[in-house]
């Protein structure tokens, strides 16, 4: 058998291999994770705000333009919470002598996966990336800011804290906390996201905050430095 021959079986096997784990981790993923997230982008144009209405959890068909492997194949063998009070804000809150407070006991507890099936999703959801074009769109450059200024630039002069958290117990509850956003989600994301949520999502919640190109990226050099990852 000549060696060309037998490169192009090696290849026609490659392909058959990566296409079965493709297959089966497309089917894993619809296991575990389609009764609540969408694996497919909806039809937002057709569906509306229904669309919002009817979540159970996060959209992940763009999670490869989103999430950071190393974090969602860990997460999802020790998943956290990640929005204090639930998916939809404040579905969780109870109130307190001290004022409203997340319920943990409310809190949507996400199953755990085992490392091979972990790995499994992970890989199948890193493969969804949709949105790539807006991640080229951006042009993020990391650099270096003070803790303070980077705190009072989030918590006063943005005010991201009126629904963020950029330290535990720290801020809002209506949306994901960001202290770890750095180690969870793709800088380029975060970058692209901010500038313009509906362009990633049309019916989030979080706004669009008129900010130039450098206002964004000292928001994310905040998030790398509290989230230790600068």
């Amino acid at each position: 058998m000549s060696a060309q021959l037998l490169k192009a079986l090696a290849a026609g096997l490659s392909l058959a291999l990566a296409c079965q784990a493709q297959a089966d981790g497309a089917a894993s993923a619809a296991e575990h994770c389609g009764a609540c997230h969408a694996l497919e982008a909806p039809d937002f144009a057709g569906l509306g705000q229904s669309e919002r209405l009817g979540r159970q959890a996060p959209p992940l068909f763009f999670a490869g333009n989103k999430y950071r492997e190393n974090w969602l194949e860990a997460w999802l063998q020790a998943p956290e919470t990640v929005y204090p009070t639930g998916y939809f804000p404040h579905a969780a809150l109870i109130s307190t002598p001290e004022g409203d407070q997340p319920d943990p006991q409310s809190v949507h507890q996400h199953a755990a996966l085992d490392a091979a099936s972990a790995k499994e999703v992970a890989d199948y959801l890193m493969s969804l990336k949709p949105y790539d074009d807006l991640v080229a769109a951006v042009a993020y450059n990391p650099g270096k800011v003070a803790q303070r200024m980077g705190s009072m630039d989030f918590r006063k002069f943005k005010g991201c804290n009126a629904c963020h958290q950029d330290a535990p117990g720290e801020g809002g509850f209506s949306g994901p906390v960001m202290y770890n956003a750095a180690a969870r989600l793709q800088a380029e994301y975060l970058v692209s996201f901010i500038s313009d949520p509906k362009a990633w999502d049309p019916n989030t919640i979080m706004p669009r905050i008129d900010m130039n190109a450098a206002a964004v990226g000292k928001l994310v050099d905040y998030l790398r430095l509290i989230g230790g990852e600068e």
